[in-house]
């Protein structure tokens, strides 16, 4: 039976330069390997080491990105290693195979929001009423599923998001905080459900799991080992559960253990 590992890409296993900054140290600072490149400009990266690791890891297990990031944004990423059969992209609502969305995973994912949860134009409106130009840099919606705003963090007022939450919550979505970027997302569009669906195809009956958002919460329980750093919405909030190890490294040399330990995990079995 295969091993399933599912993990979060940003801030997770690749940072961008401002998420390098979390804890690169000046002093032996490790090589980096860039692997996203946007409109000619390098834009995420992660260690040569773990991009050693990575590769040696699809050898391994059947590893699998999960990311908030729509399938545009994902597409762009140029991981080292063999190219994944599986990827979730959209926090869930799409499930690339072969770099394709599988068109009935989509279609069912659409049909239980229209069900379940208030409507993307509801809260996309709430949105534009809501939070003030002066700190917002853009409204944007992710692949017609959920919506974002990119802000200025330092003129963010300190309650807004909490308020946000509030009201998001009484509408069946979740709003979560990561870097520059505020993520309105429903709650039924998870990347457990998703990951789920690609043990199911690849007969694995053991997933191992790493995140560092709140939108990761799920994807980490429903892991049988999950790993988070020690930054990150779920680190700043003391976040914790059964099977979930909490990293003492922050930043980019977390992308490395969370890897290490993946390898580890995936040799460990009996």
């Amino acid at each position: 039976m295969p091993v399933l590992v599912a993990s979060d890409l940003d801030r997770t296993l690749i940072y961008s330069s401002a998420a390098l900054s979390l804890t690169m140290p000046d002093a032996r600072a490790p090589r980096l390997l860039c692997v996203e490149v946007h409109e000619s400009k390098p834009l995420s990266y992660m260690t040569e080491t773990a991009a050693g690791l990575l590769t040696d890891l699809a050898d391994a297990a059947v590893f699998v990105p999960t990311t908030t990031r729509t399938r545009k944004q994902y597409l762009r990423i140029n991981l080292p290693g063999p190219t994944p059969k599986y990827a979730i992209c959209a926090n869930g609502g799409h499930l690339l195979v072969d770099g394709v969305s599988d068109y009935d995973w989509h279609a069912s994912v659409t049909a239980r929001l229209a069900d379940e949860c208030a409507s993307l134009a509801e809260v996309q409106e709430h949105l534009l009423r809501a939070a003030d130009p002066v700190w917002v840099r853009k409204h944007r919606v992710a692949d017609d599923l959920f919506a974002y705003l990119v802000v200025e963090r330092e003129l963010l007022p300190q309650d807004w998001v909490k308020e946000l939450a509030v009201w998001a919550e009484n509408r069946g979505w979740t709003v979560s905080l990561q870097g520059r970027k505020i993520y309105a997302v429903p709650k039924p569009l998870t990347k457990s459900a998703a990951v789920h669906e690609v043990a199911r195809r690849t007969g694995a009956d053991l997933t191992l799991a790493a995140g560092d958002s709140l939108l990761d919460a799920d994807l980490l329980l429903a892991a049988d080992k999950g790993w988070r750093p020690s930054h990150g919405e779920l680190a700043d909030s003391g976040w914790t559960a059964p099977d979930i190890t909490s990293l003492p490294e922050r930043g980019v040399l977390a992308g490395e253990r969370i890897l290490r330990e993946f390898l580890r995990a995936s040799g460990d079995r009996p």
